[in-house]
C-alpha cells in the first residue's frame, strides 16, 4: 500500500466518522425529559417552527433518549413578560418570549431590538450575533444562570394605521400602540403617544378608534386579521423584529451531561433558529404581500392596505432619535459595563453608539 494511498484511506475513515459522529451522539445522550413553553400559540413561529422542533423534532433526533412536553405562554393564561421569571424560580424548564416582553426584569434585552436599528433581515441577524454573549451573560446574571439557546425574529415590526398616513412623521399626535418600551418611547420623540396593549385586544382598539395604529410583524397581522380593521401600512420596522429568546433553566442546564448540551446547542442552531432567520426573509415580503395585495399571498385572501413608502426623510429622523433620545435612555437603564459591551458588539455592526447622559 503506498503512503498516499494510506493517507486517502486514513481521511476517508476520518470523513466518515465525522459524518456519523451525530448519529452516534445520540446514543450517548441522557435519558430525560423537557417541558417546553413557547410563545404566541396563533403565530407561524410557533406552528410551523417552535411546536414541530421541539414536539417531534427532539423526540425523534434523539433516538428517544429525550421525551418532550410542549406548549405556549397564552396556552397557560399568561401574558409572556413572566416567563423567564418563572423559569428561574424552576417553575418551567425551558421557555421563549419576545425579547421586549421581559426588559422590565433584564433590561440588557432592549438593547438588541431599536426601532429601524436593522432595517433588514440580514442587519439584524449581524445584530443578534454580535450581541449574543452578552445577552448570554445577562441571562446567567438575571435569571439564576439560565443557559440562552436561541434569538430567532418575528417578520418586520411594521405599522399598521386605521387612518391615513403618508410618512413615518405623520404618525405625530396619533395614539400607536407599541410592541416594546423603546419603540414607545420612540413613538414619543416623533410627537405620537405609545400605548400599552395586549397583542390580542388591538384588532378591537383600532376598529373602535381606541388607538390609530399598532406595531405588530407583517405576517403576525395578516393571521390575526389586522387587515381588516387597518388601512395603511408602513413596512419599515419601527418596531425592530421582535427577537424571541430561547432559555432554559440553569438547573435543568446543568443537569445534563456535556455531550447532551453539545448536541441540543446544535440541534437548536441547525433545525430550529438557522430556518427562523431564513424565512424571516420571505414571511416579511409575504405579510407585506398578504396585506397590501401587492404581490403573490399563499396564505389566504390578500387585503387591500394602502403602502406607504418609506423616504430619506424617515430615515435621517430616525438615526436621530436613536442617538439623541433612546440609547442614552436605554443606558440610564444598565449598568455601565452593559453600555460597553453594546459599543463593542452592535455599536461595531450599525455605527451608533450609546452614551449615558
Amino acid at each position: 500500500m503506498t503512503m498516499t494511498t494510506r493517507k486517502y484511506l486514513a481521511s476517508a475513515v476520518t470523513a466518515a466518522m465525522l459524518v456519523a459522529a451525530p448519529y452516534a451522539s445520540a446514543q450517548e445522550l441522557d435519558k430525560t425529559s423537557i417541558s417546553y413553553v413557547g410563545s404566541w400559540s396563533s403565530l407561524s413561529l410557533y406552528k410551523n417552527f417552535e411546536k414541530p422542533f421541539w414536539q417531534k423534532h427532539i423526540p425523534e433526533a434523539s433516538g428517544g433518549k429525550i421525551s418532550t412536553e410542549v406548549t405556549t405562554f397564552d396556552q397557560m393564561g399568561l401574558g409572556g413578560g413572566e416567563v423567564y421569571r418563572l423559569m428561574a424560580r424552576n417553575v418551567i424548564e425551558v421557555t421563549s418570549t419576545v425579547a421586549d416582553y421581559a426588559v422590565s426584569d433584564a433590561p440588557e434585552l432592549e438593547g438588541l431590538d431599536m426601532p429601524m436599528m436593522a432595517p433588514d433581515v440580514e442587519t439584524a441577524r449581524k445584530i443578534s450575533d454580535a450581541y449574543r454573549p452578552v445577552l448570554a451573560d445577562a441571562f446567567v446574571e438575571r435569571f439564576d444562570n439560565a443557559k440562552l439557546l436561541a434569538i430567532v425574529p418575528y417578520p418586520s415590526q411594521v405599522v399598521f394605521c386605521n387612518t391615513e398616513i403618508n410618512g413615518l412623521l405623520d404618525l405625530k399626535g396619533k395614539k400607536v400602540r407599541a410592541s416594546g418600551r423603546t419603540t414607545a418611547e420612540f413613538l414619543q420623540a416623533l410627537g405620537a403617544e405609545g400605548i400599552t396593549l395586549n397583542y390580542s385586544e388591538v384588532p378591537g382598539a383600532l376598529q373602535r378608534g381606541v388607538v390609530d395604529c399598532a406595531v405588530t410583524g407583517s405576517l403576525s397581522g395578516y393571521s390575526s386579521g389586522w387587515h381588516e380593521v387597518a388601512t395603511h401600512l408602513y413596512p419599515l420596522p419601527l418596531g425592530g423584529w421582535d427577537q424571541v429568546i430561547t432559555a432554559m433553566n440553569g438547573k435543568k442546564w446543568a443537569s445534563l451531561s456535556e455531550q447532551t448540551q453539545e448536541w441540543l446547542v446544535n440541534e437548536v442552531k441547525t433545525n430550529y433558529e438557522d430556518p427562523v432567520w431564513e424565512s424571516a426573509v420571505e414571511e416579511t415580503r409575504e405579510g407585506i404581500a398578504c396585506l397590501t395585495g401587492e404581490g403573490e399571498c399563499t396564505r389566504g385572501e390578500a387585503g387591500d392596505m394602502v403602502l406607504v413608502e418609506a423616504t430619506d426623510e424617515d430615515f435621517t429622523e430616525v438615526s436621530r432619535h436613536l442617538e439623541a433620545t433612546l440609547l442614552p435612555n436605554w443606558a440610564a437603564r444598565v449598568d455601565q459595563k452593559w453600555v460597553d459591551r453594546w459599543n463593542e458588539t452592535i455599536g461595531e455592526v450599525t455605527g451608533l453608539t450609546a452614551t449615558k447622559k
